[in-house]
């Protein structure tokens, strides 16, 4: 049976588009636009909201902070109900020492890349140590007034989405400072997908450390688990760990998040689209930052007369404010209503579409140009190993890409067997 929660959507920033053939406006959410979503899901499904998150339930870890000097690292997807979880907690009594934000901080305010500095978060006067500034991990300092961590963000399943790095160090800072961390989990909303080559440590970076495929099919519980049972925190520490886990879940199950994960990512549409069209940072095109429709559409000005579609990307305070090709009209692909029940019958991460867009590109030797894409890395460290450019370049086939993928990814998928805490 499909599960799954409503996900309401936050106030829409407007950009414009104009130019020849089929062009987006503000009005044009795609059929798997958030707002679209709510209601839909609620109406049809009157098991909307039989899953419920770590967070949810209180009773089962309440009594593990009562009386403890607590330390939360959390964002806006960090929610009880409609409440964020600090301020809830708060309202439950728990003493919340001090707030670790990651990439966005967190309120989620901060642009894609964007460092941030400590603060005291103005709404409860609590200080706000930022883990996307100075220093990725919680120091000694930061952790001396502290009994207890909680770790509450929600993933979405993919090895460059940054929160599973911040896992891992707040993993390491409290293994080496004899702190506890609680971790309220939540589903993955690509947890059914398992798929990518697995990352060559010759590409380690921000954006993936760790010997997984792009899509890894675990939560942040389970994920956590692995990275005790292998071995892979610095010098080999272990973490003390307390997983509340999701209730009447699996990673089969369709899941809505309650909440944009990310600035960049607000639409069901663009999450399941991630781990396919996130490979386009590695690329000399635009993937939809600058408009509302980050992930789901990519283009570029030189693929005039090669594709129909077309965007015009523009500043937009905390989502990109100097996006590629920025007032440039682009031409490419329209993916919003891409039926990914597509994504979930083949279970495969898509790269026809990459090898596409190569293919219609007059401008080859650019394609893959990190210095002008002005995004978050290589197609290596993107993809994780260093001859996917060569393959796409070649005309290889995905067939014969996929082939090379193994057996690295066969044997992921079995290891992570015994960290599954769902089935």
């Amino acid at each position: 049976m499909k599960k799954y929660i409503s996900f309401a959507l936050t106030s829409l920033i407007a950009f414009s588009a104009c130019g020849q053939g089929p062009k987006i406006t503000e009005e044009e959410g795609g059929k798997n636009s958030l707002a679209n979503e709510t209601s839909l899901n609620e109406k049809n499904d009157p098991a909307a909201k039989t899953i419920k998150t770590g967070a949810e339930q209180t009773e089962k870890y309440l009594p593990l902070l009562k009386g403890k000097r607590v330390g939360m690292v959390v964002n806006p997807t960090s929610i009880i109900g409609n409440q964020t979880a600090v301020d809830s907690l708060l309202k439950r009594g728990v003493k919340i020492q001090k707030i670790f934000g990651p990439e966005h901080g967190f309120r989620g305010d901060a642009s894609a890349g964007v460092k941030i500095d400590d603060a005291i978060d103005t709404k409860t006067g609590i200080k706000a140590v930022s883990l996307y500034g100075k220093h990725s991990t919680p120091t000694a300092e930061d952790l001396a007034d502290i009994d207890i961590m909680v770790f509450d963000i929600q993933d979405v399943g993919v090895r460059f989405y940054t929160y599973i790095n911040t896992l891992q160090h707040v993993m390491e800072a409290c293994a080496v400072n004899k702190k506890e961390l609680l971790i309220l989990d939540r589903p993955n909303p690509n947890g059914y997908l398992i798929d990518g080559p697995i990352l060559d440590p010759k590409f380690k970076s921000g954006i993936g450390i760790q010997p997984i495929p792009i899509a890894h099919g675990l939560t942040i519980g389970e994920y956590a688990q692995m990275l005790n049972g292998e071995g892979w925190l610095k010098d080999k520490v272990k973490c003390k760990i307390t997983v509340i886990k999701n209730a009447n879940y699996n990673h089969d199950m369709e899941y809505v998040l309650p909440v944009k994960p990310s600035p960049n990512l607000n639409t069901a549409q663009s999450i399941l689209l991630y781990p396919s069209t996130c490979l386009f940072e590695g690329t000399y095109l635009n993937h939809g930052r600058g408009t509302m429709f980050p992930f789901t559409i990519v283009g570029a000005p030189y693929l005039k007369g090669k594709f129909d579609f077309s965007f015009t990307p523009k500043s937009i305070k905390g989502m990109s404010e100097t996006p590629l090709f920025q007032d440039q009209l682009c031409y490419g692909l329209d993916l919003r209503n891409y039926d990914t029940k597509k994504l979930r019958e083949s279970k495969q991460v898509n790269i026809s579409w990459l090898i596409e867009l190569y293919n219609a590109s007059p401008k080859k030797e650019d394609f893959f140009n990190s210095k002008l894409s002005k995004e978050m890395g290589t197609i290596e460290r993107l993809v994780g190993v260093g001859d996917f450019r060569q393959q796409v370049i070649a005309g290889k086939s995905e067939k014969e890409i996929r082939a090379i993928w193994e057996p690295g990814l066969s044997a992921y998928k079995k290891m992570r067997l015994k960290y599954l805490l769902y089935k």
